[in-house]
């Protein structure tokens, strides 16, 4: 009698997991994805979620809205999610959560590439939060990163930024980075923008006063890198930055995360809610994980650096 009702359960088990893999399978899911602005590490972002997704055999139509770095138009993207009938929300960047997370309370939402979700009131703690938030920080090591830069630029002793103040997660990497800097017997030099039309202008200001630059992941100074850049070349002022996307804009080297496995995290977590195994506020929010160094010898030569061998060795991508 013991092993009938052992195989029962076993069977009952086995066909309520079958039920779900079905479901899953034959459901098409609504997502709503919100973005602050476009820039390369965004963008790879949204498309790491997307692939966790796919890869988790989830068939998804994609509502994707771009606030175009202003944040009352994050706030209408997160009315328009929350009176439609979507399944869950993907929350890029720091601006466009906290809009997503305080308009909405009823459909899941799965942030990433913000920097200090609990700082930015996303999250009490970056355990299971009860609600209907979870995601991915992509709060980066700055010490660590300008300490190398440092290193790699021996000769500079006044450091300059641009960051937008209004973006708190800008805000956060800007404190910790003048906490650096000044730990390591650096000048800090800062010009805030609040939006990426004044960053050539903010750049020019910067000229003559700084011996090299330092970009945090701010959006807005991300998404209108061409501008700093074109001064940098024009100064030769050095550009370091803190993603590795950067580099490919024009910065001379990155230590930083790829953004590809930042938003596949957050899809990850996605998908367990979509498959019903977990609630968004079951799961706890995670960090980004392992740092790459990009470094670019033809940038740094356009800004009047040459990278030492040593750091060309060490890095994981040379950019052309």
């Amino acid at each position: 009698m013991k092993r009938v009702w052992t195989a029962a359960l076993v069977a009952l088990l086995l066909f309520g997991v079958a039920r779900m893999v079905l479901a899953s399978g034959s459901k098409e899911f609504k997502v709503g994805i919100t973005v602050i602005v476009s820039h390369p590490a965004l963008e790879a972002d949204q498309k790491g979620f997307e692939q966790a997704l796919a890869d988790a055999g989830l068939k998804v139509k994609y509502d994707i809205q771009n606030a175009q770095g202003e944040m009352a138009n994050a706030q209408t993207i997160a009315q328009k999610f929350k009176h439609e009938k979507i399944d869950l929300v993907h929350a890029i960047a720091t601006p466009t959560a906290q809009a997503a997370v305080k308009a909405i309370k009823n459909i899941p939402v799965v942030y990433s590439s913000v920097t200090d979700p609990v700082t930015a009131g996303l999250v009490k703690s970056m355990g299971p939060s009860g609600t209907n938030v979870t995601g991915v920080s992509d709060m980066t090591p700055v010490f660590h990163q300008i300490e190398l830069y440092k290193e790699m630029m021996p000769n500079a002793k006044k450091w300059g930024t641009i960051y937008n103040a209004g973006e708190a997660n800008a805000v956060v990497l800007n404190n910790l980075a003048k906490a650096a800097a000044r730990k390591l017997g650096l000048e800090w030099v800062e010009v805030t923008v609040a939006n990426s039309s004044e960053i050539y202008t903010a750049a020019q200001s910067l000229a003559g006063r700084v011996d090299a630059i330092y970009i945090s992941t701010d959006n807005t100074v991300v998404s209108g890198l061409a501008a700093l850049v074109k001064v940098a070349n024009q100064k030769k002022i050095p550009v370091f930055a803190a993603d590795t996307s950067s580099v490919k804009g024009g910065a001379c080297a990155a230590l930083g995360f790829n953004y590809f496995q930042v938003g596949y995290s957050a899809g990850k977590k996605a998908a367990m809610i979509l498959n019903g195994r977990k609630k968004a506020g079951q799961i706890p929010s995670g960090y980004a994980e392992k740092l790459s160094l990009w470094v670019s010898p033809d940038n740094a030569k356009a800004q009047g650096l040459e990278i030492p061998a040593k750091y060309i060795k060490m890095a994981e991508k040379i950019v052309k």
